[in-house]
């Protein structure tokens, strides 16, 4: 067998790791093990670990999925947001996370303070939220009238327009053929998921 330098398979490692960023998919350290034949998992990581000392990835603490590319110059960071479940626009669907799929997106918010999900339905017809649109959510518990959240009723999801009226809760749709939904009247429990910060809609 060929021998091939540690310095030489850490490019291609780079390359690998480097791929798989931009695709929106960041490996975790057994993934580079398994591509690169590595006996051990150690050898995987001492690897990145020397991309990361080298300047070419940077760590996220915390993460198996761990590693972004540099930032360089004074544009707002690149950030991989992890990418959730389907939400229902009109009628509510379960907010469950799908298997770990991310996005790439230049924001000033932290990573860990943001997700992503794609929009069915057409109740934010008339805010400009299609059918397949999908939206980038900032989590925070509260919001004010007006702002398009995302909103847990019960076990399921929705995104809607917030409002207050004599005290209470008013999730309101833009299109005239749904109704507002008033949460806790029917007792379900109701929390704030986050508000939509950004809409994204594919050309094809």
């Amino acid at each position: 067998m060929a021998y091939t330098s540690p310095g030489k398979t850490r490019e291609k490692i780079y390359d690998f790791v480097r791929e798989r960023i931009l695709s929106g998919t960041p490996p975790t350290t057994r993934d580079v093990q398994r591509a690169f034949g590595f006996r051990a998992v150690q050898s995987a990581r001492q690897h990145l670990e020397k991309l990361v000392f080298e300047g070419k990835l940077a760590k996220v603490d915390g993460r198996s999925r761990g590693y972004r590319l540099p930032e360089f110059g004074k544009a707002s960071p690149t950030q991989l947001i992890p990418m959730l479940g389907r939400v229902q626009a009109g009628e509510l669907t379960e907010a469950m996370e799908d298997p770990p799929e991310y996005i790439m997106a230049q924001t000033r918010f932290d990573d860990d303070e943001l997700f992503a999900l794609t929009v069915e339905g057409e109740s934010m017809l008339h805010a400009g939220i299609l059918p397949g649109d999908m939206v980038i959510v900032r989590r925070q518990p509260t919001a004010s009238p007006g702002d398009i959240v995302v909103a847990l009723v019960g076990d399921e999801a929705t995104v809607k327009r917030y409002r207050e009226r004599d005290g209470r809760v008013e999730l309101h749709p833009e299109n005239e053929a749904f109704d507002p939904i008033i949460p806790r009247e029917d007792g379900a429990p109701f929390s704030l998921l986050g508000k939509v910060i950004e809409i994204r809609r594919s050309v094809e």
